[in-house]
């Protein structure tokens, strides 16, 4: 069965504005229908239009949990992203960029991997499963710095995991604990006992 999504989701995955998207479809650069006086695209034609974007024919998947406790989903996050990029690239270079790491945090092993891969010309795109693996927050700022050594950031699927919000809050606890070690210093015990015992009556 066809999913249709709205423009909003549509420039959430290219990384551009709701109005760029609405463009396109006036231009006639990409198929909608209208329903009720709005425009709702078919993912068939999101995936025509990745895949024949540019020639894209090295990828980097992106996958991200915030603990240990997850790593099963961290192998199906992967295995997800494999069989999307081969459904919508065909045969194309992969490589598997990985953290085990909160979103808040912004010096991950793999996110400077990434990093490091777009300036060395090596990848033509980033594909993670959500907006929230690839950073909590600023991920249009990634966005356009992924643009500048021209690597396109894809997001995969729109709709949020059902555990999204026990693992949000997971990484504001870590923030927290963080900040608390800074700040209070021998009081750090006290902080972060109070934060935990939130994060258990939450």
């Amino acid at each position: 069965m066809e999913r249709y999504l709205t423009p909003s989701e549509v420039a959430e995955i290219f990384g551009m504005s709701r109005s760029g998207v609405i463009k396109w479809i006036r231009e006639g650069k990409i198929k909608a229908i209208e329903i009720n006086g709005r425009w709702r695209i078919p993912y068939s034609e999101v995936e025509r239009l990745i895949s024949g974007k540019e020639r894209v024919k090295q990828v980097a998947i992106y996958a991200r949990v915030s603990s240990n406790t997850q790593k099963d989903d961290l192998e199906r996050q992967l295995n997800t992203l494999k069989e999307w990029v081969k459904k919508t690239f065909g045969e194309v270079s992969v490589t598997e960029v990985k953290d085990i790491d909160s979103g808040l945090k912004e010096d991950r092993r793999g996110l400077k991997k990434l990093i490091e891969l777009a300036k060395r010309r090596q990848i033509d795109a980033i594909v993670v499963t959500y907006k929230d693996r690839l950073t909590r927050f600023g991920f249009e700022y990634l966005v356009e710095l992924f643009k500048a050594y021209g690597v396109n950031v894809i997001v995969a699927f729109q709709d949020e995991p059902k555990d999204y919000m026990q693992e949000l809050v997971e990484d504001f606890v870590e923030i927290v604990k963080s900040f608390a070690s800074r700040i209070y210093g021998h009081k750090y015990e006290k902080v972060i006992k109070c934060v935990e015992d939130v994060e258990k009556d939450s």
